[in-house]
C-alpha cells in the first residue's frame, strides 16, 4: 500500500505554527504530513526516533555479525513498515546510509532469490523519490545491477531447471534498475556503450538484449553539463537505427521506451524536428487501424507494436518549443483517425486508441505542473523556451476534445473519455466542458436511450471541480450546478440500476463540493457582487427545494425494493448484491448531502426523515437498512437535535411492547418492535459525547431486549450493544464538512458562495476528533461488566459441563460475547503471556515496536480479552468432545478466536477496502496541474483517519506467545474436524493468524504433519483433507508446504510424498485428488531456489558499522566486540553447513519416501517433481539421486522419463568440466587496425570469421592453428573490450578418459550408457510416439544428448552407431525425430572435440545425413530443419564444412521428387540462417545454383525457393554505419532478373490463359517460364517484407508493374508492401504507373449475354486498374504531408473517375481516403496545389461521385 503522499510543492509551516530550530537534531528528508494532524501527534516524534533508532543499530548489528536471517531480514521489515508508518523521516546522512548498505546487500551475488527480492523492493521504496537524494548525495556502480540482470534474466541454467526464479522477479530487477539509474556515475554511459555494442547484431537474438539492456540502463538525466558524457554519446547512433529499421523487430518498441524517456528527461536540449514526421507515422502505424476498405491483412510481425503508454510521454515531452511541429503532427493524426471513435466502430484497434486518448491530456498536465507549479529540485529544469506557452495548451486542447467527445459514447465505455475530460478541463474549462454540457442536458430529458445518460454523466462527474469552481477562465461554470442537480433527480429509479448509481455518484460529488446554503437573502444586503454571484445567489434558494425532492425520490425507491414487493416468500431474505450497492449509494449520497446543508434545510430535512420512518414499519432486511441508514446519516450530521426526536420515540415503542413478558419468549416478534429496534441501533453509530445523556433509556433498553428468544430479536440488540460501545470507545472525526467550522454563520460574515469548488487547507484541517472521555470509558465499562459478565459465567459453567444450555442459549450467549467484543477492541489490552522461545536462534534482539494509538489501556482492571480467551477455549474443547454438530456455535466460536487475536478496533479487509475507494475518489477529484494535495476537506480527513487506522493495524509481526500458541493449536483442531464449513471457515482464520506472528509456522507445522503420518491408524478422512488445506494455504497467504526455508521444507515434501501410504488417503475421491494435484502445482509453482551460502561480503560489513554508529537518533547499544563477531562468523558457517546438511537429507529422505514399496503411482510421480526441484548450478546432485534419475530415463511411465530427461541434462550440465579461455586481439588477427569510427557488417578487420572454403581446416595441425568463434554476433557492430576464445587442446580438459579417470557421478552415467541393454532400452522408448501429430523436436532430449557427448566426448558412440542407422532407414516421424535430436545433440556436443574426433564423427555423419533427407517426408521436415537448425548455432562455420558441403551437394537433385527437393531447401535455409553474416561464400554458391532453377515446374518447390531467397539477401540491410556486405546484394540479383522477364514485358496477350496443367511436360515457352520465375519472385518479395529489416531497393521496385499483371497477388502484395513502409516513393516508380493508366482502352463489343467472357477482364483493363492501382497506393503512403509529386499524381488518378469498374471504384476509395487524412491541416497543405489543380480537386473532393 503506498502512502498517499505525492513530492511535489514546498510544504508550508507544519500545522500549529512555525517549527522552530528542530530539536531533535536532524531534518526528516520527508515526513508522511498526516501525521500531524492525529489528536495525538505530539508524541510521535519520540516514538519515531526510538524506532529509527532500534532500526538502524539492529540492522546495523545484523549485518555484522554476519546474520542475515532472520535479523538482516527481520529488520528490513522494520524499516519497510517505518516508511509506511512516517514516510522519509530519517536524515538525509541516515537515507544515504540505508540505500548504500541495501544496494551492498541486493546484489550479494549468492544471495537466496528471495531475499534479494525483498531487499530490492525496500530498495526501491527509499530511492523512490529522487527530488530527496542529487547526484551529489549519492552515487551507485552500475556493473553490481548488470552482473544480477544477466545472471537472473538471461540465466544459463534456468532452463535446465538449475535455478528457480518467481515471475515476479523480472519487474522488481527493472524496477530497482530504474530507480538506481539517476545516481550512475558521469562515465557510466560510456562504459556501458563499450559493454554492449558489440552484441547489436541485427540478425542475431543478442540484438535484443542489447537494446534491452540500453533502454533500462542507459541513464538520462544527467545535467546539461554532462550530455557529452550521456546521450550525445549515442542518440545518433540509436535514432538512425531506428529511423532505418522496418517491420517492427521487437527492439523496436523498446528504442521507442528509450527515445520517450531521453525526450522527458532533457526537454529543450534535443532537436526532435526532422524525426517528427516519422515519429507520427510509426505511432499511427503502430495504432494497427484498418485502413481502407477492409482491414489491410497486418502481417503477423505488427504485433510488437509500441506500447502507447511510452509513446505518449515522447509526444508530450516534443511538444512547445519554438517551431510547434508535433503540435501539427498531432493535430493531423487526430484529425486522421477521429473517425475512429465513433461510437459505431469497434474492433481490436478500439483498447490502443481509448488508451492513447486518456494517457495523453494526463501526460500534458503532469508536464504543465512540473513546469509551472512543482517545487524545483536537483533535477533539470525545462528552459524557459520550451515551456509549454498558454496557446499551445490551447491548440492541444482544441486538437484533441472531438475524439474525446466521441469517445464519451464509445462501446467501451465512457471511463476513458471521462478522465481524459477530468484533465483537459484543468487546463482549459471554457474549451471543454461546454460541449460536455450540450451533450448532458438533452441525456437528461431523453428516457429511450438510458447509456447516453450514464455515460454524459460520468463525464460530467470527472469535470465536477472544475465546473463548480469557475475561475477566470470560465467564470459562468457554477451557474449549470443546480440545473443540472434538479434534472438529474428522475435518475433516481428502481427500475434502472446502473443509472440509480451513476445519479447518487453524481448528486454526492456536486454535493461534496458546494455548501448547500440558501444565499438568496444577500441580494438585499450586498451590492458588490459580480453578475454571475448574483446569478448563483438567486439560485440558491432552490437548495432546500432539492433536498427535499431527493428525499422523496428516495423514500420512493424505498418503497419500491421492500421485501415484499420484490420477492416470494420462498426466496432468501439476505439482500442481493445489487441491494446493497444500491443501500451503500444511498446512504452515503444521503449522508454527504445532510453533511453540506445548512442548519435551516437540515432542520426541515430530519423533520422529514423522522416522520417518514415512525409512519410506517419496515421489514428489516432490506427497505428497512435503507430507512436505518438514511436516519443514521440525519443523526450523525446533528446529534443532539437528532437524538432528541430519535431516541425517546424508540425506546417508549419498544418499552411498550416489551412490557408483557410473555413477549420475551415469542418465536416471532412483532413487526414494530423489530423496526424500532433496528432503527435504534443504527442511530447510536454516532458521536459517543451525545449519547452519554440517554444512558439510563438505552441500558434499560439492552436489559429488557438482549435475551429476547427470537434470534432476529436478539440479533438487534446486540447490534445496539456493538454500536454503543464502539462510538463511546473509538477515535475517528466528528464531521467531514467541506469548510472547517460548518455554514452556521450569519451571511453578513459569511460568503458561501466563494467556497464552492473550494479544496480543503491542509494546514487548518480543523479536524474535530471524537476522544473517549473518562466518562464515556467508564460507561463502557459498566456495560461489559453488565451484559459481558454474565454470559461468560454462564459459559464457563458450560464449558466445565456443570450447566446444561440449549443450543439456541450458547448461540446466543455468544453473539453477546462476540458483539462486546468487536464494541470494545481498542479498549482490551492485547493478550499477554510467555513468549514462545527458541523457535529461531539470533543474535539480534527481535523485539517488536508499540505503537501508540490514542488510548491508555487500564490496566487496573481485569482484561476481558484474557477472560474471553480462557472461557471460550474450555467451552469450544466441551463442545468439540460432546456436541461436535453445533455447527453454528463452532462458526461463532472461530469469530471470536479471530477477534481476539487481530481485532483491536479496525479489520484489515475494511481498511483495504476503504483505502482503495480512498484512492478511486481521490483520483476521480484531483487536480493533478497544482498538486499540492489540493483534495477536498472530506477527503483529506478520511486520509488521516486511514493513517490512524494504519497505526491500529500495525500489530503484523508480533510476539508470538504460549496463548496464540494455544489458540492457534485450538484454530487447527477445528480446521481438522468433521464439517466441512467449519474446517473451511477455521482454515481461514488459522491463515490469518499463521501470518500475523513471527516464526510461528515452525511451531505449527509438526502438528499439521502429524495427521499425514502413514503409521497413525486414528486419523479420519476428514482430518487427512484439512491438514491437507492446511499445508495448501489460501491465494494470498502464507503456503506451509512451500516455505523458503529448509528447516521448512525438509519436513513438508517428504511428509506429502509418505501420507500416499496413509489409511485415511483414498485415490477414489476426487476430492483428495485434486487437492493433492493443487499442492503438487502450487509448489511447482512458487518455489524458488533456496540459499545454501549465507555470508556477507566486507563492503557491507562497514557500511553496518557506519549506520550502527550514525547519530540523530543514536541508540545506547555498545559497538560489537571482537567475540560476538567472531561468534557471529561461526554461527553463519555453522548455517550454511545446516543448510548443506539439510539438502543432502531433504534428497535422501524424497528418495526413500519415493522408492517405498506400495506406494501409489501419483505419489511416486509427486515425489520425482520435487526431487527435481531440487537441482541447482552451485552443488552437484548426490550420486543417490544421479543414479535414480538415470535409470528412470527408462522408467515405465512417460512422465517419469519426461522429468528424468530434463533432470539428467541438469545433472550433466552440473558435470560439465570448465574450459579455458583466453583473450585475444582481433585487429592482430586480421592485420588490420582499429576503424576509427563504428562501422558494422563487413570489415576487413572481421574478414577473418568468414567461411572460406580454400582455407577451411581440414588437416589436423590448420585445425590446431585456426581461432574459433562460436557467437554469430561478436565483431559484426564492433569488438568486445575483452574478445575471449576458448584456449587450445592441450590445455583443455582431457578427453578420451577411461572409466577409472571419471568421478563418481560421471561413473554413473558412463556405466549406464555403455550397457547396449539400456541404450536400446532407451532408443526404443525415445522413438515412441507420445501425442500424434503434436510431436516436435524436443529440446530437452537434444540438451541430454549434447551433454552426454560434451561430457563424455565419443565414448558411447560404438554402443549408438547400429541404433542411428536403423533409425535413419526407418521412415517413421517418431523414430525419425528421435535420429534428429540424437544428431543435433552430437554435433554440438562436439564443440572441444579434437580433430580426429570430430573428423571420424562426420565420416558416420554424412552418410547418415544422406539417407536422412532422402527419406524426408510432411511430418518429418520441420524436425529436420530445427536439427540443422540447432546444430549450427553459436558455431563456428569453419567447424562445420564437411555439414556445409554436405548440404550443399545439391539441394535439388529432383531424385526424390519435387517435396524432397523443397524440403532439402527447407533444411539448408534452417543451417544457413543460423550463421548469418559469416558465411557469404556459401550463399553466393547458393544463389548461383538457384538462379537457373527459378522457373521450377512445381509450385512448392519455387514457394520454397522464394523464402531461401529472402534469407540469403537478409544480410544486405540498409542501416546506418553499416558497410556493404560481402553476402549477395539484391541489386545486382535484380538487374538479372529483368532481363529474364523482358518477354512478359512485350507480349501483350492475357496473362490469365496460362491455365496449363502445371505438370503437363508441354515444352514451355519463354511466357510461361516468366510467369513462374515472376511467381516465384513474388513469393520472395512477399517473405522479404516480413522478415527484412530495412527498405526496398530501388532495383526492387522495377519488379512491381509486373506484378499487376498477376492480379490475383497484385493487391495484397501491394498493400502489404506499402503498410510495412517497403516502398520508398520515387519518381521512376510512379512515370510508371503513369504509362500503364494510359493504356487505351478496347470499344466495348456487344457480348452474348451468355458468354463466359464477362469474367475475364481485357489485358488493357488489367494494365489501366494496375496502374491505377499503383497511383492509389502512392497517395496513400503519405497520409500527413503533401510531397511535391502529389499534386500532379491527383490531377492523373481524377482523369480515370469515369473509367470502367473495377478503376471507378479504386479512384473514388483513393480519394476518400486522400480527404480523410489530409481534411485537418487543409489550409496548409493548399499551398502546394495550383489554382487549376485545386479548382479540379475541390470539384473532386465533394463532387456527387464521392459519396456514391
Amino acid at each position: 500500500m503506498e502512502p498517499a503522499e505525492r513530492a511535489d510543492g514546498r510544504d508550508p509551516p507544519e500545522p500549529g505554527g512555525l517549527p522552530g530550530p528542530d530539536p531533535r537534531g536532524f531534518v526528516p528528508q520527508k515526513e508522511i504530513v498526516y501525521n500531524k494532524l492525529l489528536p495525538y501527534a505530539e508524541r510521535l516524534d519520540a516514538e519515531s526516533d526510538l524506532q529509527l533508532a532500534q532500526i538502524k543499530s539492529n540492522l546495523g548489528r545484523a549485518v555484522q555479525l554476519q546474520e542475515l536471517w532472520p535479523g538482516g531480514l527481520f529488520w528490513t521489515r522494520k524499516l519497510s513498515t517505518y516508511i509506511r508508518l512516517y514516510g522519509r523521516k530519517f536524515s538525509k546522512e541516515d537515507h544515504v546510509l540505508f540505500i548504500k548498505l541495501l544496494y551492498e546487500l541486493v546484489s550479494i551475488p549468492k544471495l537466496e532469490i528471495s531475499m534479494m527480492q525483498g531487499f530490492a523492493r525496500l530498495l526501491i521504496n527509499l530511492l523512490k523519490k529522487k527530488e530527496l537524494l542529487s547526484r551529489d548525495d549519492l552515487e551507485l556502480p552500475w556493473r553490481p545491477l548488470y552482473d544480477m540482470v544477466e545472471r537472473i534474466l538471461y540465466s544459463k541454467t534456468e532452463h535446465l531447471g538449475l535455478n528457480w526464479f518467481p515471475n515476479s522477479v523480472e519487474n522488481v530487477l527493472k524496477t530497482l534498475v530504474k530507480s538506481c539509474r539517476p545516481y550512475f556515475p558521469a562515465d557510466a554511459t560510456a562504459e556501458m556503450l563499450e559493454e554492449w555494442r558489440p552484441l547489436m547484431c541485427p540478425f542475431d537474438v543478442t540484438m535484443q538484449k542489447a537494446i534491452t539492456y540500453f533502454e533500462i540502463f542507459l541513464p538520462t538525466s544527467l545535467p546539461p553539463q554532462l550530455h557529452h558524457k550521456g546521450f550525445k554519446l549515442w542518440f545518433d547512433e540509436l535514432i538512425g537505427l531506428w529511423v532505418s529499421v522496418q517491420n517492427l523487430p521487437q527492439w523496436e518498441g523498446q528504442l521507442v521506451n528509450l527515445f520517450a524517456r531521453l525526450a522527458t528527461d532533457n526537454i529543450g536540449y534535443i532537436d526532435w524536428d526532422p524525426y517528427v514526421p516519422k515519429i507520427f507515422t510509426r505511432i499511427l502505424r503502430s495504432l494497427n487501424l484498418p485502413v481502407g476498405s477492409s482491414q489491410v491483412l497486418v502481417p503477423r510481425f505488427l504485433t510488437n507494436a509500441y506500447d502507447i503508454g511510452h509513446a505518449v510521454i515522447w509526444i508530450t515531452a516534443m511538444m512547445g518549443g519554438p517551431s510547434k511541429l508535433v503540435q501539427k503532427h498531432l493535430a493531423g493524426l487526430f484529425n486522421s483517425i477521429t473517425s475512429f471513435y465513433h461510437p459505431s466502430n469497434n474492433g481490436r484497434w478500439l483498447n490502443k486508441l481509448m488508451k492513447l486518448l486518456q494517457r495523453l491530456p494526463n501526460s500534458v498536465v503532469r508536464r504543465l505542473h512540473r513546469e509551472r507549479y512543482k517545487k524545483p529540485s536537483w533535477l533539470t529544469p525545462v528552459p524557459d523556451s520550451h515551456k509549454l506557452t498558454d496557446q499551445d495548451v490551447t491548440d492541444f486542447v482544441r486538437c484533441i476534445i472531438q475524439p474525446v467527445l466521441l469517445a464519451m459514447f464509445s462501446k467501451t465505455g465512457s471511463l476513458e473519455a471521462a478522465q481524459a475530460l477530468q484533465n483537459l478541463a484543468l487546463m482549459r474549462p471554457e474549451l471543454v466542458i461546454p460541449p460536455v454540457l450540450e451533450r448532458t442536458y438533452p441525456a437528461l430529458e431523453t428516457l429511450t436511450e438510458p447509456h447516453q445518460l450514464t455515460a454524459t454523466l460520468s463525464c460530467v462527474i470527472g469535470v465536477a471541480r472544475s465546473l463548480v469552481s469557475g475561475g477566470k477562465w470560465f467564470p459562468e461554470g457554477p451557474t449549470h450546478m443546480l440545473p443540472l442537480l434538479m434534472r438529474a433527480l428522475p435518475g433516481v429509479d428502481p427500475n434502472d440500476f446502473s443509472k440509480c448509481m451513476i445519479t447518487f455518484q453524481f448528486i454526492a460529488t456536486f454535493s461534496t463540493l458546494v455548501p448547500l446554503v440558501d444565499c438568496s437573502s444577500v441580494l438585499q444586503e450586498r451590492n458588490d457582487l459580480t453578475e454571475v454571484e448574483r446569478e448563483l445567489c438567486s439560485a440558491t434558494a432552490e437548495f432546500e427545494d432539492f433536498v427535499l425532492q431527493f428525499m422523496d425520490r428516495c423514500f420512493g425507491l424505498i418503497e419500491s425494493s421492500t421485501l415484499e414487493q420484490t420477492r416470494e416468500e420462498t426466496e432468501t431474505e439476505k439482500m442481493t448484491h445489487l441491494e446493497s450497492l444500491v443501500e451503500l449509494g444511498l446512504s452515503s449520497t444521503f449522508s454527504t448531502i445532510l453533511t453540506q446543508c445548512s442548519k435551516e434545510i437540515f432542520m426541515v430535512a430530519l423533520q422529514k426523515v423522522f416522520n417518514f420512518s415512525i409512519s410506517h414499519i419496515f421489514e428489516t432486511r432490506v427497505a428497512g437498512r435503507m430507512v436505518a441508514d438514511m436516519c443514521r446519516a440525519a443523526v450523525k450530521c446533528c446529534p443532539e437535535e437528532s437524538l432528541k426526536l430519535f431516541v425517546p420515540h424508540c425506546c417508549n415503542v419498544i418499552t411498550q411492547l416489551t412490557m408483557n413478558d410473555d413477549v420475551l419468549n415469542e418465536e416471532e416478534l412483532d413487526k414494530e418492535l423489530l423496526w424500532n429496534l433496528q432503527l435504534l441501533s443504527e442511530i447510536t453509530r454516532v458521536d459517543g459525547k451525545k449519547l452519554l445523556l440517554y444512558r439510563e433509556q438505552l441500558v434499560k433498553i439492552l436489559q429488557r431486549t438482549l435475551h429476547l428468544t427470537c434470534k432476529q430479536g436478539y440479533t438487534l440488540s446486540c447490534n445496539l450493544l456493538h454500536h454503543l460501545l464502539r462510538s463511546t470507545t473509538l477515535i475517528y472525526p466528528t464531521e467531514y464538512c467541506s469548510v472547517p467550522g460548518g455554514f452556521d454563520k450569519p451571511p453578513s460574515e459569511y460568503f458561501p458562495i466563494k467556497d464552492w469548488g473550494k479544496p480543503g487547507d491542509l494546514w487548518n484541517l480543523g479536524i474535530q476528533w471524537h476522544v473517549p472521555s473518562s466518562e464515556e470509558v467508564a460507561f463502557a465499562f459498566y456495560l461489559l461488566d453488565s451484559f459481558l459478565q454474565p454470559e461468560l459465567i454462564k459459559l464457563q459453567h458450560c464449558g466445565d459441563g456443570e450447566l446444561e444450555m440449549s443450543r439456541d442459549d450458547v448461540l446466543q450467549s455468544l453473539t453477546i460475547v462476540h458483539n462486546c467484543l468487536i464494541g470494545s477492541g481498542n479498549l482490551l489490552p492485547p493478550l499477554k503471556g510467555e513468549p514462545v522461545t527458541n523457535l529461531v536462534p539470533s543474535m539480534v534482539s527481535l523485539e517488536e515496536t508499540k505503537l501508540y494509538t490514542g488510548l491508555e489501556y487500564d490496566l487496573s482492571r481485569e482484561n476481558h480479552r484474557e477472560a474471553i480467551a480462557r472461557v471460550i477455549r474450555k467451552l469450544l474443547n466441551h463442545i468439540l468432545n460432546n456436541s461436535e454438530d453445533d455447527t453454528k456455535s463452532l462458526f461463532l466460536i472461530i469469530k471470536i478466536i479471530g477477534d481476539l487475536l487481530q481485532f483491536q478496533g479496525s479489520h484489515k479487509h475494511e481498511f483495504d477496502s476503504r483505502w482503495k475507494s480512498f484512492n478511486l475518489v481521490k483520483k476521480s477529484m484531483e487536480n493533478r496541474l497544482h498538486g499540492k494535495k489540493q483534495h477536498i476537506r472530506a477527503l483529506l480527513i478520511d486520509r488521516v483517519m486511514l493513517q490512524h487506522e494504519l497505526r491500529t493495524l500495525t500489530v503484523e509481526g508480533c510476539e508470538y506467545k504460549r496463548i496464540h500458541q494455544d489458540m492457534i493449536r485450538d484454530l487447527l483442531r477445528l480446521s481438522t474436524s468433521s464439517y466441512s464449513q467449519v474446517r473451511n471457515k477455521a482454515q481461514q482464520t488459522f491463515f490469518a493468524a499463521l501470518g500475523a506472528y513471527n516464526f510461528c509456522c515452525r511451531d505449527i507445522i509438526p502438528l499439521v504433519l502429524e495427521f499425514l503420518r502413514p503409521d497413525r491408524q486414528d486419523v479420519t478422512q476428514q482430518q487427512f483433507k484439512g491438514a491437507l488445506y492446511c499445508l495448501l494455504g489460501n491465494h494470498s497467504g502464507v503456503c506451509l508446504a512451500n516455505l523458503h526455508d529448509w528447516d521448512c521444507i525438509v519436513q513438508t515434501w517428504p511428509a506429502i510424498v509418505s501420507s500416499g501410504l496413509s489409511k485415511a488417503m483414498s485415490l477414489e475421491k476426487p476430492s483428495i485428488v485434486r487437492l493433492f494435484d493443487d499442492l503438487a502445482e502450487k509448489i511447482h509453482r512458487q518455489y524458488e531456489t533456496i540459499g545454501l551460502d549465507f555470508a556477507i561480503p566486507k563492503s557491507c560489513v562497514e557500511i553496518a558499522e557506519l549506520l550502527q554508529q550514525s547519530k540523530n537518533p543514536s541508540s545506547n547499544q555498545t559497538m560489537l566486540s571482537s567475540e560476538e563477531i567472531k561468534e557471529g562468523l561461526k554461527r553463519q558457517q555453522e548455517k550454511n553447513a545446516d543448510a548443506l546438511r539439510n539438502y543432502e537429507n531433504l534428497v535422501n529422505t524424497l528418495l526413500d519416501g519415493v522408492e517405498q514399496r506400495n506406494l501409489p503411482w501419483k505419489f511416486e510421480h509427486i515425489g520425482i517433481g520435487l526431487l527435481s526441484l531440487l537441482l541447482r548450478d552451485d552443488r552437484v546432485l548426490p550420486l543417490r539421486a544421479i543414479r535414480f534419475f538415470v535409470e528412470n530415463l527408462n522408467h515405465d511411465a512417460i512422465v517419469v522419463r519426461k522429468m528424468a530427461i530434463s533432470a539428467v541434462a541438469g545433472i550433466l550440465k552440473q558435470l560439465k568440466r570448465t574450459h579455458k579461455k583466453l583473450t585475444i586481439n582481433p585487429y592482430e588477427m586480421s592485420g588490420y587496425s582499429k576503424p576509427t569510427q563504428i562501422l558494422a557488417g563487413d570489415r576487413p578487420d572481421n574478414h577473418w570469421l568468414h567461411y572460406d572454403s580454400k582455407s577451411i581446416p581440414r588437416t589436423k595441425k590448420e585445425w590446431e592453428s585456426s581461432c574459433f568463434v562460436e557467437k554469430t554476433h561478436w565483431g559484426y557492430y564492433s569488438w568486445p573490450q575483452n574478445m575471449v576464445v576458448y584456449a587450445g587442446v592441450e590445455e583443455q580438459p582431457k578427453l578420451g578418459r577411461s572409466r577409472e579417470d571419471l568421478t563418481e557421478a560421471e561413473q554413473i552415467i558412463f556405466d549406464h550408457f555403455s550397457d547396449p541393454k539400456f541404450v536400446e532400452q532407451l532408443i526404443t522408448f525415445l522413438s515412441l510416439e507420445d501425442r500424434k501429430g503434436k510431436d516436435k523436436f524436443n529440446p530437452r532430449r537434444f540438451c541430454l544428448f549434447k551433454g552426454v557427448f560434451r561430457n563424455f566426448d565419443d565414448a558411447f558412440l560404438p554402443v549408438l552407431k547400429p541404433h542411428l542407422e536403423r533409425l535413419v532407414a526407418d521412415s517413421h516421424e517418431s523414430t525419425q525425430r528421435c535420429v534428429a535430436e540424437i544428431i543435433a545433440g552430437l554435433i554440438r556436443g562436439s564443440k572441444h572435440w579434437t580433430f580426429e574426433k570430430v573428423e571420424k564423427l562426420w565420416q558416420l555423419l554424412c552418410p547418415l545425413l544422406r539417407t536422412a533427407l532422402s527419406n524426408i517426408t510432411v511430418e518429418t521436415y520441420n524436425d529436420w530443419g530445427t536439427c540443422i537448425a540447432t546444430s549450427c548455432e553459436s558455431r563456428d562455420p569453419r567447424k562445420l564444412h564437411w555439414l556445409f558441403e554436405l548440404l550443399l551437394e545439391s539441394p535439388l537433385s529432383g531424385e526424390g521428387g519435387s517435396f524432397v527437393d523443397a524440403c532439402r531447401l527447407y533444411v539448408l535455409q534452417g543451417g544457413l540462417a543460423q550463421q548469418e553474416w559469416r558465411v557469404p561464400e556459401l550463399l553466393h554458391r547458393l544463389l548461383k545454383y538457384l538462379e537457373p532453377k527459378l522457373t521450377q515446374v512445381y509450385k512448392n518447390v519455387r514457394e520454397r525457393i522464394g523464402s531461401v531467397l529472402t534469407y540469403i539477401f537478409m544480410i544486405d540491410v540498409s542501416l546506418p554505419n553499416t558497410a556493404p556486405t560481402a553476402s549477395p546484394r539484391v541489386p545486382e540479383f535484380t538487374a538479372r532478373i529483368l532481363e529474364k522477364l523482358k518477354p512478359l514485358m512485350d507480349v501483350d496477350e492475357e496473362i490469365q490463359n496460362h491455365v496449363m496443367e502445371e505438370n503437363g511436360i508441354v515444352e514451355e515457352d519463354e511466357r510461361t517460364q516468366g510467369i513462374k520465375l515472376l511467381k516465384t519472385i513474388l513469393k520472395w518479395l512477399m517473405a522479404s517484407a516480413g522478415r527484412s529489416f530495412s527498405t526496398a531497393v530501388t532495383e526492387q521496385l522495377q519488379l512491381l508493374p509486373l506484378f499487376f499483371k498477376v492480379r490475383e497477388m497484385a493487391a495484397t502484395t501491394l498493400s502489404g508492401l506499402l503498410q510495412c513502409n517497403f516502398l520508398n516513393m520515387d519518381s521512376p516508380l510512379q512515370i510508371h504507373f503513369e504509362q500503364l493508366c494510359k493504356t487505351k482502352l478496347p470499344k466495348k463489343r456487344k457480348r452474348d449475354p451468355g458468354s463466359v467472357g464477362d469474367t475475364i477482364p481485357s489485358a488493357e483493363l488489367v494494365k489501366r486498374h494496375a496502374g491505377v492501382l499503383g497511383l492509389g497506393a502512392c497517395v496513400l503512403s503519405s497520409p500527413y504531408d503533401v510531397p511535391t509529386w502529389m499534386p500532379q499524381l491527383l490531377m492523373n488518378l481524377s482523369a480515370h473517375l469515369n473509367d470502367p469498374q473495377p478503376i471507378e471504384m479504386t479512384v473514388k476509395k483513393t480519394l476518400s481516403n486522400f480527404r480523410r487524412t489530409h481534411h485537418d491541416n487543409w489550409q496548409e497543405h493548399k499551398q502546394q496545389f495550383t489554382d487549376d489543380q485545386l479548382l479540379v480537386l475541390t470539384d473532386l473532393l465533394v463532387s456527387p461521385c464521392y459519396y456514391a
